[in-house]
């Protein structure tokens, strides 16, 4: 019998070079450690701050229930097969809408799958849940990125490890904005795991996965991936300039750089499909006007630092107490190398003004200054702030100068700030009570250094526990607060209720697609398609396109968002132009509160209109925004069903005379205040350019003597169009209907992406598709080829010349080919790299009994960094 063989020392398998697999590894703890304490924190936060669906109060403040919310909901329709439209094309939302830009934007995360795990009347829950799965992923991330940065047998305290990832997900970053817009989530949990492509591309490691995860990262959202990979770069350059020379493991730095840059070509060149839509949807979206960046006040800056602040113009800086009271103490501490300390002391404070400067600010938003927070790229520096800390306190708890230098410059930033206006009653508490324990979390650990073997353990197991409580406490209370002053400061929608569950019903029972549309009507909130069904105008996206808006705006629509969010118009003419055949009516049964689901009753109105493809003479396409909504809508219609009466202004009243029992309807989309007929309860106009447009309203009926007078009330001088009233005969309009009914389309069939329509022989003029023109869709009359639509005062037009009874119209976002295209170009580069990469270990593997590890070209020894080496060289006390 042979001899058992002695089994060869593996470092992979053993955990440490030439020693033994500890019991504990701490790659894998450290990252669930920060998991666990990210989630519980996160979850004690909104218990603490009431929200739902821990308390009674709504979430959904601002974006949250105006756009996420109700996209999440349509999302999982959409998975199920529960909606009209496909990937391509939403037809719900703004009369017919791109969609996969949508999908890049707002869905793309491979966590917004799980939507469909939850019932469909749940969707808050649904979304609170992929919400708190994402931080939780991120503080995983960064633990995962920092027990890497230390040599594999040296991996430092992954307590500690654990403990400032959660920081990082817990940041005020987080609660003040990730929170609300789950989507830049993403980009949180990016940027550590692009640092360890850079980590990889350093060392020479994993040229598939590498591409792979910036792949993932830029697909999920590549918005805040972008911002992500500046950050990301700037650690490799760090990491590079740190590096030891002598240290085996250092590769050339030119050919790191190779291979950083190849991981993020690659890992874009796949995410191409998405993206390019997204860019190229962008170009054709609705422009915002132009911001002027502005710099914060210092004194508001370093109040950021502190918890419990919120700001939307501001920098929300906080990471925690003592974990910036240990990121302060790497310029002081002497264990680290003059170098390492230097140059990460020198990144994080250059990163940190970048916010401030305005060129730096438009490299990190992609050079366009956005609407709204102009801070989305704090994260990167919450992250930096947390790297810097790790590298003063992993090889051993910084020596008590250090920690006095690090406590006096916190102390100066808390005086400093404490004229901020960012700052709540709990941040000087807070932070106080969190320094405190950190304090006594030192004091135990470096009585633990001398301590016998036997009170050791106890001791050090004192200051992690007093340690964590000072920083989870601080991160629960700053997030239960940030809450707390968002319902109180910003927009907010209700939750999910009663109300909204009775207009969904009544969508259900009566849409009629397409030979119908059915609009849902207004609710708070918006994107009330998305969420509840049917088909209607209101849509709240990023790339809602320019010409959907402006058409509408022409038409007497309202908008929010500087033209982003069209909102629904209750008009007769307008539900005739778009083939709303029913409307969804409802009103709230109580008052809407935060603390409280609303409830409301709903009933459907049906009224004939023409089909969703009409019939008309071949003339003038163009539509003007300045003309008045009323002879806009006339010429939409092809009749004219408005009186427009000359209209006499006296201070705050407007006289007219229309014929008696028209219907009085009162456009004034820049006027803010009330507009009233005489005895008649006034109607309510919201009009803040360039913000918000008010809709077109129904005041009432002419009096039979055919006086029309409108009483107005608003602050200041109201700014009215030339012709803000027109007089509505309902006669004029049915007559109106029931032709373009007799002449248009007498069957109209729909596809995810398309519409056919049967129209009369001898259709001869153009045919209007009540669909508003984008770039991407493609039209065709009977057996044409398709081409570019045209379009008839903004809507879709196919040109009849008699001989054609069918027409077709399929939409294609804009991008998608060459996005296709570069998307495969990548995969076959990925392939190829992986094949010779394969090849190249396969020689090496043969040529040494060394072993070989998979995709790598080098033996298993040269893991370690180099500048985690010189920690080990350098460090005193450990």
């Amino acid at each position: 019998m042979p001899p058992a063989a002695t089994p060869v020392p593996d470092p992979v398998r053993d955990g440490a070079r030439g020693g033994p697999r500890p019991a504990r590894n701490p790659l894998l703890l450290a990252p669930a450690g920060a998991g666990l304490l990210t989630a519980a924190v996160f979850v004690l936060a909104t218990a603490l701050a009431r929200s739902h669906p821990l308390g009674p109060y709504t979430r959904n403040v601002v974006d949250l229930g105006q756009q996420y919310l109700p996209y999440h909901a349509y999302w999982r329709a959409f998975l199920l097969g529960d909606t009209h439209g496909d990937a391509f094309l939403n037809w719900n939302s703004g009369f017919g809408a791109g969609f996969l830009g949508d999908i890049g934007t707002y869905l793309s995360s491979p966590f917004s799958l799980l939507v469909v795990l939850f019932p469909a009347d749940r969707p808050e829950l649904a979304l609170y849940v992929i919400t708190a799965l994402k931080i939780t992923a991120a503080g995983a991330a960064m633990a995962a990125l920092l027990i890497r940065l230390r040599p594999a047998a040296r991996p430092g305290p992954w307590p500690l490890a654990a403990l400032l990832g959660a920081a990082y997900a817990l940041s005020g970053w987080t609660f003040n904005h990730g929170a609300s817009v789950p989507m830049w989530l993403d980009g949180l949990i990016a940027f550590p795991l692009l640092c360890l492509v850079a980590e990889w591309a350093r060392a020479g490691r994993r040229p598939v996965l590498g591409p792979l995860v910036v792949a993932v990262a830029w697909i999920a959202n590549f918005y805040t991936a972008y911002m992500a990979t500046l950050g990301a770069a700037l650690f490799l350059a760090v990491r590079l300039c740190t590096a030891d020379p002598a240290d085996g493991a250092a590769r050339p730095w030119p050919g790191a750089l190779l291979r950083a840059v190849r991981a993020v070509v690659l890992g874009v060149g796949l995410a191409a499909p998405l993206v390019l839509v997204v860019f190229s949807g962008t170009k054709y979206a609705d422009p915002t006007p132009e911001t002027v960046f502005a710099p914060a006040g210092w004194t508001e800056l370093l109040g950021r630092f502190l918890p419990a602040t919120a700001e939307v113009n501001t920098p929300a800086l906080f990471i925690g107490t003592p974990a910036l009271v240990l990121a302060l103490s790497l310029p002081f501490n002497g264990a680290v190398a003059p170098r390492v300390r230097l140059a990460w002391t020198a990144l994080v404070v250059l990163v940190t003004l970048s916010l401030q400067w305005g060129p730096t600010h438009l490299l990190w938003h992609a050079g366009a200054s956005p609407n709204g927070n102009p801070y989305r790229q704090t994260f990167v520096v919450c992250g930096l702030l947390l790297i810097a800390a790790w590298l003063s306190a992993a090889p051993a708890p910084p020596r008590p100068a250090a920690l006095l230098g690090a406590a006096a410059l916190f102390g100066a930033l808390a005086l400093a700030a404490r004229g901020s206006a960012d700052l709540d009653t709990w941040t000087y508490p807070a932070a106080g009570a969190a320094a405190l324990l950190a304090l006594a979390a030192a004091l135990l650990a470096l009585r633990a250094r001398s301590a016998p073997r036997a009170r050791k353990s106890a001791l050090a197991v004192t200051a992690a526990v007093l340690l964590f409580a000072a920083q989870a406490g601080e991160a629960a209370v700053s997030g239960a607060r940030v809450e707390a002053r968002q319902r109180a400061d910003v927009a907010w929608a209700p939750r999910i209720g009663p109300w909204q569950r009775a207009v969904a019903a009544e969508v259900a029972r009566a849409d009629g697609w397409p030979a119908y549309r059915t609009e849902p009507g207004p609710l708070p909130g918006g994107n009330e398609p998305l969420l509840l069904g049917g088909e209607g105008a209101d849509a709240y996206s990023s790339l809602t396109t320019e010409n959907t808006s402006r058409t509408l705006d022409s038409l007497g629509f309202g908008h929010y968002a500087k033209g982003r969010h069209p909102e629904t118009l209750d008009n007769p003419v307008t539900d005739a132009i778009f083939s709303i055949g029913t409307r969804i009516r409802s009103e709230a049964t109580e008052p809407v509160r935060q603390d409280a689901p609303p409830r409301g009753t709903a009933t459907a109105a049906t009224t004939p209109v023409p089909p969703l493809v009409t019939v008309h003479p071949a003339g003038n396409a163009t539509v003007d925004p300045e003309e008045s909504a009323f002879r806009n809508q006339e010429l939409l219609l092809g009749s004219a069903v408005y009186a427009l009466p000359a209209v006499r202004r006296a201070g705050t009243t407007l006289t007219a005379r229309c014929p008696a029992g028209t219907d009085v309807w009162f456009w004034a989309p820049e006027y803010k205040g009330t507009a009233a007929l005489a005895g008649a309860a006034p109607a309510d106009f919201d009009g803040r350019p360039p913000a918000v447009r008010a809709a077109m309203r129904a005041l009432g009926t002419v009096p039979a003597g055919g006086e029309v007078r409108i009483e107005l009330v608003a602050d200041g001088t109201p700014t009215l169009p030339r012709q803000p009233v027109g007089c509505l005969d309902r006669g004029r309009l049915a007559t109106a209907v029931a032709r373009l009914t007799a002449t248009g389309a007498t069957r109209v069939a729909a596809t995810g992406h398309g519409l056919t329509a049967e129209l009369p022989p001898g259709s001869t003029g153009v045919a209007v598709v009540a669909v508003p023109r984008a770039t991407g869709w493609r039209c065709a009359a009977g057996d044409a080829e398709p081409v570019s639509a045209r379009s008839h005062r903004g809507l879709l037009a196919v040109p009849l010349d008699g001989r054609a009874t069918r027409v077709s119209c399929t939409f294609r976002p804009p991008g998608v080919r060459l996005g296709a295209a570069v998307g495969t170009s990548a995969l076959l580069a990925l392939l190829a790299t992986g094949l010779l990469a394969r090849r190249r270990a396969r020689r090496s593997a043969d040529g040494s009994h060394e072993g070989r590890q998979e995709f790598t070209d080098r033996p298993h020894e040269a893991r370690s960094g180099g500048q985690d080496a010189d920690y080990a060289a350098r460090r005193t006390g450990a």
